[in-house]
């Protein structure tokens, strides 16, 4: 993957041993039993994610551009934040108050570029929130390029009776709802050659059983990207959508799998493993950069050989 060295990936045993990466079928990793409270913490996950913090090599593909991305604390968020400042974007990141400690070290990494990194904590939510978000992030950065409707809520649940009205509300407000309002918010200000990305799923195409509102959320994401896409069309705006499979974020560890899923997570794909943050930094850096400049209303996958989507 472009600016991505996959020589200096890091990957893991079963213990959290580490060893090198090395991209074949056969590597087969396994995940020790553990769980956090929501929303989790990237470091207090065994073994760590890899966000790119060693491995990502930026090339001024994105320079003077402004992004802001949300859920940009850790996971694949924070993959993304830490790759378009190395391609030379001034990022601004939204995360829960909670996610402070992973806040602080992403935003330490931004500015080791030399690049704007402004820390912008609350909760998407609320539709006022959304609203002065983007405003902040106008202001602090100068302008706005790049949204990335990142953030989202995933909790497991066996059957639909184990929803509560409360929790399919909240899911709902964190993964449609809020990249709704923060579109609305950051549109008039955006110029042509503008890029909107947002994260969907392989649950867009294929719901786990556990996941059925997380899944529906994720399905309704990939109707908005390309409704979205068609309307900003004649504006010179691209919208686009990245669905991942299975990557190590803390999503994973807080609720968003079962104990006995999350010891073989990622292992029933082709590729035997669940993807790294960083493995995914680069889909980000493309489809914000005038290299992807006639895509638009595209979903890009990534999952390890299932084909989706």
């Amino acid at each position: 993957m472009a600016g991505h060295r996959t020589d200096l990936l890091p990957t893991w045993g079963a213990c959290g041993a580490p060893r090198r990466l090395h991209m074949s079928s056969s590597d087969k990793i396994a995940f020790p039993k553990q769980s956090q409270p929501w929303p989790g913490l990237a470091r207090d996950m065994t073994p760590p994610p890899d966000h790119g913090e060693k491995s990502y090599v930026g090339h001024g593909r994105l320079a003077g551009r402004r992004a802001l991305i949300t859920g940009g604390d850790s996971g694949i968020g924070r993959a993304a934040a830490i790759a378009f400042a190395r391609e030379g974007a001034d990022v601004a990141i939204n995360y829960l108050p909670d996610e402070e400690p992973d806040a602080r070290e992403v935003i330490a990494l931004i500015r080791e570029t030399g690049r704007q990194g402004i820390a912008l904590p609350g909760d998407l939510r609320d539709e006022a929130f959304c609203g002065q978000l983007v405003a902040d992030a106008v202001r602090e950065l100068g302008g706005l390029d790049i949204l990335v409707n990142n953030a989202a809520r995933q909790q497991s649940h066996e059957s639909i009776l184990d929803i509560s009205t409360e929790q399919f509300d909240w899911t709902f407000k964190t993964n449609i709802y809020a990249p709704f309002w923060l579109c609305k918010a950051a549109i008039p200000h955006l110029k042509a050659g503008s890029s909107i990305i947002n994260t969907a799923s392989v649950n867009s195409y294929d719901p786990g059983e556990n996941l059925l509102d997380y899944a529906s959320t994720k399905g309704a994401i990939l109707i908005f990207t390309k409704g979205l896409a068609k309307q900003l069309a004649k504006q010179g705006i691209r919208v686009n959508a990245v669905a991942p499979g299975p990557f190590w974020t803390p999503l994973q560890v807080c609720g968003g799998q079962t104990q006995e899923k999350l010891q073989k997570f990622g292992t029933d794909t082709p590729m035997g493993r669940a993807g790294q943050p960083a493995e995914l930094a680069g889909v980000y850096v493309l489809l914000a950069s005038s290299e992807s400049s006639y895509a638009t209303g595209q979903v890009y996958g990534a999952s390890g050989g299932r084909g989706d989507p």
